[in-house]
């Protein structure tokens, strides 16, 4: 439950600040031009019965604007005068027309407005990214130097991939580190350059590979090649059921050491970690088929064959899982297993801004580029709502990864706000354009059922989105 709310607080706090500084760059654009913001509230103040769904709020002497919060926390918004919006206050559209109203403006100073929070989420992105690249600087592992390689499927293997090849490139551009776009350029490219038993070969590949069935499919299209070497052993694990009361790790109670090898799961022989971890996906996936305890009890019991790192002799064990299938041992990460090797970069405070520029581009690049992957099946089902965007914030509080993620999602707002849909702020852009260009606005009516139209969509798309997180958590679909 602990690591729920840190997760939890995580998101929030993210959110809630990406919402406040894109309905700030709204409503600075709104007040340059002298447009009367009505209302800049963070969260959602839903009303409901007769409660107007304020936490608090405040007016500021001389001030046309009121400030405050919502209870709902679920983003927040700016209500601009005279604008069509989601608040759907036609009855203001009735008036006259007044010289501070967002339609008594000129069509450009109404476009700068409405791409105002864009612009704000895309450049909030940059520093960020800018700011983590000076006070971190960049450390990652070249493929070039991971001397185990890759550890790769049966589809990759159709190809001519061979576990532990090297990745150097592929005629689209070398590799770096190992990232998602190492699976993108693979999709995309027409061979791939290894290095082969410590020689150069070439994989040709189709150019037209699926990115979503690459990332999906279990075991994945490729991975590090992680031997199955511990590397520590937990004497307890928190209780699947409880997390305040901790039982014994099976790893302790079988008498594991750091430096064992794992050689055999259920008599299966293994060559990685990779492997251990299908095998033990393997049992997950009979659980599934367990009626009662000793069902279950049953299936988690598995055999194991090691080598020993005190005595380098072989030893078959059994050890009972956790309810969540747990071990109680770690292994290496792969910035562990090639510490040597590990690149890190500094950068001076003006250095940063252009490596921190060019990384928020090639994330932009990249996920744009996934985009064609969202009007298909498999990519409908990859949608995913509120629980899978907190899912990707660390179980513990970790500066480093809350700003990553929030200059990730910063890019996901700009993006996706700016896309030609009513009700965002691409579908007004998109009206506007069509005004500068035709010199005809369209009718207020017309905006009103657009804007509801657009309401719908989201309303969908959040709908659907939300489920796939809730089929996931079932269990029924993954």
């Amino acid at each position: 439950m602990e690591v729920f709310f840190i997760k939890l607080l995580q998101f929030i706090l993210s959110i809630s600040l990406l919402v406040f500084l894109h309905e700030g760059g709204h409503m600075l654009a709104s007040k340059l031009f002298g447009v009367r913001v009505e209302k800049f509230f963070i969260f959602f103040d839903l009303s409901v019965g007769k409660w107007k769904g304020k936490l608090f709020s405040f007016k500021p002497k001389n001030s046309a604007t009121e400030y405050g919060m919502g209870w709902l926390p679920l983003g927040g918004y700016c209500k601009i005068a005279g604008m069509v919006d989601e608040s759907f206050d036609t009855e203001q559209m009735k008036q006259p027309v007044q010289p501070w109203e967002f339609r008594s403006k000129p069509a450009w100073q109404r476009l700068i407005i409405m791409i105002g929070g864009v612009t704000v989420n895309f450049l909030l992105a940059l520093f960020i990214y800018s700011m983590i690249m000076f006070h971190w600087g960049e450390s990652y592992v070249k493929l070039s130097d991971m001397t185990q390689g890759m550890k790769f499927n049966t589809e990759a293997k159709q190809y001519g991939f061979r576990d532990h090849d090297i990745l150097v490139g592929t005629d689209i551009r070398p590799f770096k580190d190992f990232n998602v776009d190492v699976y993108r350029d693979l999709s995309e490219a027409h061979y791939c350059d290894v290095i082969r038993n410590g020689k150069p070969a070439r994989v040709y590949l189709p150019g037209d590979l699926n990115l979503l069935n690459m990332l999906k499919v279990t075991p994945q299209f490729l991975r590090p090649f992680i031997p199955a070497v511990i590397d520590s052993v937990c004497k307890e694990l928190p209780a699947p059921d409880d997390e305040s009361h901790m039982i014994a790790s099976p790893a302790w109670s079988v008498g594991l050491d750091k430096g064992d090898t794992i050689l055999a799961v259920n008599g299966k022989n293994i060559d990685s970690y990779n492997e251990f971890t299908e095998e033990i996906g393997r049992v997950g996936d009979q659980l599934t088929t367990a009626k009662t305890h000793n069902d279950s009890l049953r299936l988690r019991t598995i055999g194991i064959v090691v080598a020993k790192a005190a005595t380098g002799k072989r030893d078959t064990l059994r050890a009972t899982l956790t309810p969540n299938l747990m071990m109680g041992f770690t292994i290496p990460s792969v910035m562990g297993l090639y510490k040597n090797q590990v690149t890190h970069i500094d950068y001076g405070f003006l250095a940063s801004f252009p490596a921190g520029v060019k990384y928020g581009w090639d994330v932009l690049s990249g996920y744009v580029s996934d985009m064609q992957y969202v009007f298909t099946a498999d990519g409908a089902r990859s949608l995913g709502g509120f629980g899978s965007i907190g899912s990707l914030f660390p179980e513990t509080w970790d500066w480093y990864m809350f700003w990553k993620m929030t200059a990730f999602l910063s890019i996901i707002l700009a993006f996706m706000n700016i896309l030609p849909i009513p009700a965002l702020d691409g579908g007004h852009v998109l009206f506007l354009l069509y005004e500068i260009i035709t010199r005809r606005k369209p009718s207020e009516k017309f905006m009103v059922r657009a804007e509801y139209v657009g309401i719908t969509i989201l309303i969908l798309l959040m709908v659907v989105a939300n489920l796939n997180d809730i089929l996931r958590w079932l269990g029924i679909m993954y």
